[in-house]
């Protein structure tokens, strides 16, 4: 099982043929209304590559709570643990540039500010799941879920976005950090590591802190280090139509493809294709793929498909 505790959010998003500079005004090309929320965008992709997905996080008592959860529902994820504050529910707007793909985001929080650790009971905690978290919801809950789950040797994963310090210890505890090109060197700027040259962040990273590190590189595709073993898997060639979500994508197919047992190479493997499908379809949620694509696309790429 995958726990994912995050944010849920309803994105609002508008094409235009170039993202605006201050103070200017660019008429786009129609406005999609779609679920996002990186934690719920990851739950959406985990579960879509064939995990079993408990959703922890909070919605508000408006018309935007039920929208937001309507694909994390049609797929089976968990949602019993998603509760109600008094908060609206959190809001994306989303500006997409046409011919790129490029995206800038601007997020209200609102009920991903009431999100807590005492969410998840302690038998939730029991068996064997993977525990999946970012930072859309508040620190101080992220590092009480993370003490939480490393007392009981649970497999923790971090996706540092956006983008802000990690405190030592929570570093420490994880055994993967998930991070793009920017996030590793914020994250590694705070631990001591900002003389580093940055493709070499991953190494440090992962030595320093004795965790994994997973950092996407977009078109170049990723690179997982182990501390002693670097994995570099390249990106699929394709042509970008938005880029909004496929960092969620990768961390929610890596995620269930270790919870479904397969090793850190594969699951690279997978979660950089996935990724990169993400990018060819618009929106988050919606530009998902299921797992029969991200294998046949793994094939097709030559990537061995270990089964099982």
């Amino acid at each position: 099982m995958v726990i994912v505790f995050g944010s849920i959010n309803i994105d609002v998003a508008v094409r235009l043929d170039r993202l605006p500079g201050r103070g200017e005004t660019v008429l786009g090309h129609g406005c999609v209304v779609s679920p996002g929320g990186k934690g719920a965008n990851q739950a959406h992709a985990a579960r879509r590559a064939g995990a079993p997905v408990a959703m922890v996080g909070m919605v508000g008592a408006d018309a935007f709570a039920a929208p937001a959860l309507a694909r994390l529902r049609a797929e089976g994820v968990d949602l019993s643990r998603v509760g109600e504050a008094d908060e609206p529910t959190g809001c994306a707007t989303i500006w997409v540039e046409e011919g790129t793909g490029a995206s800038t985001i601007a997020v209200a929080s609102g009920a991903n500010t009431r999100v807590t650790h005492s969410q998840i009971p302690d038998e939730l905690l029991d068996g064997e799941p993977i525990v999946l978290l970012q930072h859309e919801v508040p620190l101080e809950e992220n590092r009480r879920l993370v003490e939480r789950a490393a007392r009981r040797g649970r497999r923790i994963l971090l996706n540092a976005a956006p983008a802000f310090p990690v405190p030592e210890d929570v570093l420490a505890a994880l055994d993967l950090l998930i991070v793009n090109e920017v996030e590793i060197v914020q994250v590694a700027a705070h631990a001591g590591g900002g003389d580093e040259p940055p493709r070499s962040l991953p190494a440090w990273l992962a030595r320093r802190f004795g965790l994994t590190v997973a950092a996407t590189f977009g078109a170049e595709g990723s690179v997982c280090h182990t501390g002693r073993e670097a994995i570099h898997t390249p990106a699929l060639e394709i042509r970008p139509v938005d880029t909004t979500g496929a960092g969620d994508t990768y961390a929610g197919v890596l995620a269930a493809s270790l919870a479904a047992g397969r090793g850190l190479r594969a699951a690279a493997r997978f979660a950089t294709v996935a990724g990169s499908l993400a990018c060819t379809r618009a929106g988050a949620q919606s530009s998902q793929p299921a797992w029969a694509e991200i294998e046949a696309a793994a094939a097709a790429a030559g990537y061995p498909v270990p089964r099982g």
